[in-house]
């Protein structure tokens, strides 16, 4: 281990009123997780006191519920006062008890989210409700709620259940508000995650310590990217795109991560900071002599930050001036997430063992015995990196569980502790389905194994809030002590779904079961996207250039539990969860009938049949019409949603065309041309939304089949169309979509049902 840095004074001059208020206060009484240090705080010098330095406080007796409490009344309005939650530090870490008569129901808990995990379990296998993510149907549940004839007590399987891809604010909401990342923090603690990965602000840091290294607040600025494509400049894979931002927008996010991080605090959850692993602006050797860095080469047409040398002495000083700016803002943790070498970054001379070690020993230095989380993905962590470093303190976060064969994580990582994870959704798509069958084949016997290193889940998707079933099931592998039964999981979720017992309900996720949730691994660990959503060409295969080129599961499976969904029972049809499957089910159905179109429309197009051609493509443009509308009538399809917030961070137009930009190139284009050609990263995070549809992809389709019908009319080659053009105006736009959902989903449901080809019948 090397000697511990002396962290230098923070200019707290320097920062806005409400990050010195946070500060100066340190963390609300209650805030830390039990047996977490004491979080720094600044004395009256304005002088931050390194980790470690304050004696760390006997474990309590007792936790402040008034975190969980407030949670449970956004969480069940009508309904939180019928629960007495009650601390209990007497048991075994991660265990809740439920009990109670009817409207009078205790729960007891090791934490403020393991409390909320009783909730939620409550809510699962007793009052036969959801709260999904999206959709719930709390409004279905009784005045009074019912009782249980005797105490249930259930404990964590496994002591780590971390949640967030490290892409996740980018395309889950890169300028969502702290009210919707409480919301995000509920439903986890409701479905049992105590370990919580926190990006947002976390440019600060960076922004701040760099300062100190010869770089200007300006440079800085233009270095950083904007929030939407952050998460790719934290894993050290570009810089300085949809920037520049704002020193006000950082300070901003800062305070918004901050309290984010409090938020996790209160609950006795964990936040999961970014830790620092050597990534640094151009040009940093010849502004501090005697350090070394590696350039790091090429990522999707981005050239990547350099790499600071962990061995090097610049290295040690750096890490601690960055782990102290952040400290400052948003306190301290047990858990760090870090990734070198991320996606083909380049090692050079550089001693990856010695270097690892490096890595490790700063984080220690500033925060004794923290917890190291790195992801498993491609060839990473390296038997190299592993080498340098005390595994007993890092976790594999892996996300490769579920998506190839024969893997064998004690051989492959040396038998360093991991957590199983899943990425089933990538970039956002908006697609239905899961390697769920997997993760039941897999998590109860890699546990049993007598060498198992398995210690954790880690829920993993690239952009959350898209699949509540994936999300219920992923999670209650960390609570169930036995193992769950595939189909015995979802009729029990087509029961609570809606808020009731149901047959078509049951059919409807029985068919959903059978097909996109029971896709095999080997190759995929996601459904494939929407061919309406694809750069036009009538050889199409995606939408995505790393998505699957085909489908994954009988089409008709969706096309049978849409029928299924429009026969449930009316009173069962007024909550947010059932719109919300309906909504999406139709428009699976439908992103699954282009499939079937395009092929035609080659045809017709190659035959040159003009009549036929006509007639097809104006079929496909009344689906893309279709799948506008039904999209619509549902807030999480809204571009407007996601367009809003982006403009609203800008302080003058400029700002706000600029941040706009940043969000709307991510959903298109991605980057500049290079990256959305040579790196293929174009349509990377398509997604089937209202306004996105009609403004690029409709048009985009338009203007591909008049090319079409023009060759044919003139019997010529088409005209060729410059796409990445094309896309590159529509994410310069500016134009304004609603943000409220408009029209009947039912109607719209219907209309669709009606107008696709009927499913054959379902086999047994």
């Amino acid at each position: 281990m090397t000697p511990r840095p002396r962290t230098r004074p923070v200019a707290l001059a320097a920062l806005p009123a409400v990050l010195l208020t946070l500060i100066c206060a340190g963390p609300a009484p209650g805030a830390a997780a039990p047996g977490a240090p004491a979080p720094a705080r600044a004395d009256v010098r304005g002088e931050v006191r390194a980790a470690g330095t304050v004696p760390a406080a006997p474990r309590p007796r007792t936790f402040d519920t008034a975190p969980a409490r407030a949670a449970l009344g956004r969480l069940l309005p009508r309904h939180a006062g019928q629960f007495t939650l009650v601390p209990d530090t007497t048991v075994a870490a991660d265990t809740f008890t439920v009990s109670g008569t009817p409207g009078a129901l205790t729960v007891r808990g090791s934490t403020g989210a393991t409390l909320l995990t009783g909730v939620g379990w409550y809510l699962q296998h007793v009052a036969g409700a959801d709260i999904g993510w999206p959709g719930d149907s709390i409004g279905m549940l009784p005045a009074t709620l019912p009782g249980l004839p005797a105490p249930v007590t259930r404990s964590a399987v496994v002591p780590h259940r971390y949640a967030l891809n490290d892409t996740d604010d980018g395309y889950s909401g890169p300028y969502r508000s702290f009210e919707e990342h409480q919301r995000q923090i509920d439903l986890l603690a409701l479905h049992g995650i105590n370990e919580v990965f926190v990006q947002v602000g976390a440019e600060y840091p960076y922004y701040r310590a760099l300062q100190g290294f010869g770089y200007s607040a300006e440079e800085l600025r233009e270095w950083i990217p904007g929030p939407a494509h952050q998460s790719w400049w934290l894993l050290q894979n570009l810089s300085g795109f949809g920037g520049p931002v704002s020193e006000r927008l950082m300070r901003e996010r800062a305070e918004l991560g901050g309290r984010i991080a409090e938020q996790l605090r209160g609950l006795g959850m964990t936040p999961v900071l970014p830790g620092y692993f050597g990534t640094v602006p151009p040009g940093f050797t010849a502004r501090n002599p005697g350090s070394a860095t590696v350039a790091q080469g090429d990522w999707a047409g981005f050239d990547r930050p350099d790499w600071l040398d962990p061995a090097a002495p610049a290295f040690g000083k750096l890490a601690a001036a960055y782990y102290a700016e952040q400290r400052a803002v948003f306190g301290d943790s047990t858990m760090y997430r870090m990734s070198p070498l991320h996606e083909g970054g380049q090692t050079g001379s550089v001693d990856v063992k010695a270097a690892a070690g490096a890595v490790q020993d700063a984080l220690h230095a500033a925060h004794p015995g923290a917890l190291w989380a790195v992801l498993g993905w491609q060839d990473d962590p390296t038997a190299e990196l592993l080498a340098g470093v005390d595994t007993s303190k890092l976790l594999i976060l892996d996300g490769l569980s579920d998506r190839y064969n024969r893997l064998d994580r004690e051989a492959r990582w040396g038998g360093t502790p991991y957590a199983m994870g899943t990425i089933y959704n990538f970039g956002g798509h908006t697609t239905i389905g899961a390697n769920s069958s997997v993760w039941l084949e897999r998590f109860g016997p890699w546990r049993a194994k007598g060498n198992s290193a398995l210690t954790g889940i880690a829920y993993l998707p690239e952009a959350t809030g898209t699949n509540p079933a994936a999300f219920d099931l992923f999670t209650d592998l960390a609570w169930e002590p036995g193992t769950i039964d595939h189909r015995a999981w979802f009729a029990g979720f087509a029961a609570r779904r809606y808020g009731g017992p149901d047959a078509e309900a049951a059919a409807a996720w029985e068919e959903l079961r059978k097909g996109p949730y029971s896709t095999s691994s080997g190759l995929w660990s996601e459904s494939q996207d929407s061919l309406f959503s694809a750069r036009p060409s009538l050889t199409a295969t995606g939408a995505a250039y790393w998505s699957p080129k085909s489908m994954r599961y009988p089409a008709d499976a969706v096309r049978r539990a849409l029928d299924h969904l429009l026969d449930v029972d009316p009173r069962l049809r007024g909550s947010s969860a059932y719109r919300f499957d309906l909504v999406d089910t139709a428009r699976q159905a439908l992103a699954n009938h282009s499939r079937v179109l395009l092929p035609k429309i080659r045809a017709a197009y190659e035959a040159k049949d003009l009549a036929r051609f006509r007639e097809l493509t104006a079929q496909w443009n009344y689906a893309e019409r279709q799948l506008d509308a039904v999209t619509g009538s549902d807030p999480n399809f809204l571009l407007g949603r996601w367009l809003k917030p982006a403009r609203s961070a800008g302080a003058d137009r400029a700002e706000q065309d600029r941040y706009e930009y940043d969000a709307r190139s991510v959903l298109s284009v991605w980057g500049r041309r290079s990256t959305s050609e040579g790196g293929f990263l174009h349509d990377y995070a398509n997604r089937e939304w209202s306004g996105l549809v009609s403004e690029l992809y409709a048009r985009r389709w338009t203007a591909y089949f008049d090319s079409l019908e023009e060759a044919l009319v003139r019997q010529a080659a088409p005209r060729v169309i410059d796409w990445h053009a094309f896309e590159e105006e529509w994410a310069r736009r500016t134009t304004r979509h609603p943000s409220e959902p408009s029209g009947d989903p039912y109607a719209l449901a219907s209309k669709i049902a009606g107008w696709l080809p009927a499913a054959a019948p379902a086999k047994g």
